[in-house]
């Protein structure tokens, strides 16, 4: 018989102070509390790890070498927990093939769906191709003996142009496929290009090295530097001169070449074509910039894959239609049997199964996202609530389903939605454990785990289990007062004035935006609102951001469509904070990233008896040589490879995990 709870006894994980509680199965649970009392830990780190960790264990130990295996959390003892999927805020893929389409495994039944019953048109002439059969015979020697035998050929051909196109496949539109891909692009839907701008160096001369992807090369002897010179002497200047002297029409010359040079764009691009040295190419994209395809026009197909349309629409031009416009447009499609060339019988279930997926999808908020759109521009939210419409999806019964705050950046027409997807995830068997602070959530939860009273050394304790009416009640609870309304944040009777300077952006057409024109005040803390999938983060990230980063800092990436943004010369840095981790190794930790570290190293350098014993600031750094612990190199850990078992960790036995010598330690 399964049990009815999860029992944890004495978790110890991060601040987590010996807690230990019964969470009831098949429930939607959520833990909540202030930000860093250990939520987080007692979700992801103790429930989820242990859960994982014993289902990758049960595989065998052939599969475990190719699953990665977590560390076993800080508990003295776990029952009741089912196989776990973690669902969190990560971006789902910095890839630049992967869309919602192929996330989401619809593009795959559009595939499907074209292949089979697509009307081609010829890309040529723009006339209705025909199917034709042809039968060829064909004869060939085997074993010495001639054999003949027919092969029938079906393709479609163009009775105007005679162009034909063989029998249609799914690969056929793929844009990871060379079959279906455009052959400019190589269905990217964008090409590199040198970004002339970004090629000089102001400061240096050629001969300096002002030709930034060549700059770590000895110029001379270089054959361009001696094609530029001869280039230099035909229009009467010097490579000497540094590059803000020349004149404008000198720097187009040698950007664009005349006759007899082609110029230095070119001899770039001819490089980076032909190269095939990781470190040439890695310096010369560092000049370069993406941008629309010409061939294709950013639709990432060939040509005869965008010419297949079933009602006039190819299969990119239904990739670009919002989710909730599709939902409306395939049951139109179904009462109309006829614009399928008779293959109904074929369509009908993939799109019945399409519109199963796109009603997931529309449930967890995402109605106003196309299929189109690359997966790398999705926030984490949207990321996170598109890996729970697959699960719902898979329909999987018996599951722990882990859940880290999937109402962030919802609108609350869209929450009520969300909260209904997840409470069919608990239906189908599964229990559901969701870290969240929106009230909404709180109150729709079957069991609330209240996580407290402070954050960090001041939390790690259970507060509250039970019902949500009953945390309204509990004097314990800083959530439940404010659940009850004992407590609420108050508006502030004054605002501020600000500088009185605004940034205007006028004619914002990206995307979704109408041409719109805003006004952003400076000096003050300005909100943007509106309902998921309004333009918030299209207006911010895509234009804004992007025209910032552009001015001041010279970045590759073109701003969205605009006419105009004025004001800029009123601020002179920005600073963009998104949602990408901010740790790139694992010796980072939050004293590393914000630089306060190198302030406490500098302190203890200047200790009278770290100066005595000549110690200096890189003494007290972990990540060099020198003061470090040389036996685990800083990490306060051993690594030990267990082949086929997972890896296993051991403190360091001679610092004791404390990662310094003992003389670096004995400085206080």
């Amino acid at each position: 018989m399964a049990a009815e709870f999860i029992k944890i006894k004495g978790a110890r994980t991060n601040n987590l102070k010996n807690v230990s509680l019964d969470i009831p199965r098949n429930k939607l649970i959520v833990i909540t509390g202030l930000s860093g009392s250990g939520k987080s830990s007692l979700a992801f780190d103790t429930i989820y790890a242990e859960g994982q960790r014993r289902y990758v264990e049960s595989l065998s130990s052939y599969a475990r070498q190719f699953v990665g295996l977590m560390d076993k959390p800080d508990v003295d003892l776990i029952e009741g927990l089912s196989p776990a999927i973690s669902i969190d805020q990560r971006t789902i893929s910095h890839n630049p093939r992967s869309t919602v389409g192929t996330t989401a495994e619809i593009y795959d039944y559009f595939r499907l769906l074209y292949a089979r019953t697509g009307l081609p048109i010829c890309p040529d002439c723009g006339k209705k191709m025909e199917k034709i059969s042809e039968e060829t015979i064909i004869e060939k020697k085997v074993k010495g003996r001639k054999i003949k035998f027919s092969q029938v050929e079906r393709f479609f051909s163009c009775t105007d142009c005679h162009k034909r196109l063989a029998e249609l496949e799914p690969r056929d539109f793929s844009f990871n496929s060379a079959h279906g891909a455009c052959s400019a692009c190589c269905g990217l839907g964008e090409k590199l290009e040198i970004a002339p701008d970004l090629v000089f160096n102001n400061n240096l001369s050629i001969l300096e090295g002002a030709i930034k992807p060549i700059a770590h090369v000895n110029v001379k002897g270089s054959l361009l530097i001696a094609e530029l010179e001869k280039l230099a002497e035909r229009h009467s200047f010097s490579l000497r001169s540094s590059l803000r002297d020349l004149s404008s029409q000198e720097k187009k010359i040698l950007l664009f070449g005349d006759e007899e040079f082609p110029g230095i764009v070119k001899c770039l691009e001819k490089k980076y074509q032909e190269t095939k040295s990781t470190l040439i190419k890695t310096e010369i994209e560092k000049v370069m910039h993406a941008s629309l395809c010409a061939v294709c026009e950013g639709r990432r197909l060939k040509p005869e894959s965008l010419a297949i349309k079933i009602n006039d629409l190819s299969i990119i031009d239904l990739s670009d239609k919002s989710i909730l416009e599709l939902t409306k447009l395939f049951p139109i499609w179904l009462k109309n049997p006829a614009s399928f060339n008779g293959e109904f019988l074929i369509v009908e279930p993939i799109i019945k199964e399409v519109l199963k997926n796109l009603e997931f999808l529309n449930n967890v908020g995402l109605s106003y996202i196309t299929l189109s759109r690359s997966a790398a521009s999705l926030s984490g939210g949207e990321a996170q609530r598109i890996r729970l419409a697959s699960q719902v999806g898979s329909s999987l019964s018996g599951v722990l389903y882990v859940l880290d705050e999937p109402s962030i950046g919802l609108h609350q027409r869209d929450n009520d939605k969300l909260i209904k997807t997840l409470k069919n995830l608990r239906d189908n068997g599964n229990t559901v454990i969701v870290v969240e602070h929106d009230s909404s959530m709180m109150l729709a939860a079957d069991y609330l785990i209240d996580v407290g009273p402070g954050a960090g050394e001041h939390g790690g304790e259970i507060i509250f289990t039970g019902l949500p009416e009953d945390i309204k009640k509990d004097s314990k609870s800083l959530t439940g007062a404010y659940l009850s309304g004992a407590k609420e944040i108050k508006a502030p009777t004054k605002y501020r004035l600000g500088s009185g300077e605004s940034i205007k952006i006028k004619g914002a057409k990206e995307n979704n935006l109408k041409n719109i024109d805003v006004e952003i005040p400076l000096g003050k803390l300005v909100a943007i609102t509106g309902v998921s999938g309004s333009g918030k983060s299209t207006l911010m990230n895509e234009i804004l951001a992007k025209a910032l980063n552009k001015k001041f800092y010279r970045a590759k990436a073109e701003p969205g469509r605009h006419s105009s943004i004025s004001g800029l010369e009123n601020i002179n840095k920005v600073i963009d904070i998104d949602q990408s981790p901010i740790g790139k190794t694992p010796r980072s930790n939050p004293a590393t990233y914000t630089g306060i570290f190198s302030f406490v190293r500098d302190l203890y350098a200047s200790l009278p008896e770290a100066r005595v014993k000549g110690f200096g600031p890189g003494h007290f750094s972990f990540n060099v040589p020198g003061g470090r612990c040389e036996n685990c190199s800083g990490d306060g850990s051993i690594k030990v490879e267990m082949q086929f078992l997972a890896d296993v960790y051991l403190k360091c036995e001679l610092c004791d995990g404390q990662k310094f010598k003992p003389e670096i330690l004995a400085i206080k």
